[in-house]
């Protein structure tokens, strides 16, 4: 067995996943962090469909210049909000993907209370 942080962190993953499920009135916020992005998903597991996404690499946020990898991710956290409150979603589901809630994920999921969502 291995004892690496990706073995570890797949691990944490999969015990999130049997827990949290979204669904059309829930979704699930998935997010993904990299060395140097952030993305992040609001996907209905039921219908296996990706409602609303969005990155650290979209246009709107790169063209704000922003430094800090925290402030990024906050900004990414705001723009799905946004672009989830356009589509009537106000109510979702968590998903850190085995990420400790630290850091850039926090600072994503605090955006994304701002912005207007619930979880």
């Amino acid at each position: 067995m291995k004892n690496n942080k990706t073995f570890r962190r797949h691990r944490i993953r999969q015990r999130i996943k049997k827990i949290v499920s979204g669904t059309s009135d829930y979704p699930r916020l998935s997010v993904f962090r990299s060395n140097k992005e952030i993305y992040c998903q609001l996907i209905d597991d039921v219908n296996g469909k990706t409602i609303v996404q969005t990155s650290s690499r979209d246009k709107s946020i790169a063209d704000l210049k922003l430094k800090s990898n925290i402030e990024i991710s906050f900004n990414v956290g705001k723009s799905v909000a946004e672009l989830a409150l356009k589509k009537g979603i106000d109510k979702i589901k968590f998903d850190r993907g085995g990420y400790l809630y630290h850091g850039r994920v926090k600072s994503l999921a605090d955006g994304a209370r701002e912005g207007g969502l619930k979880f």
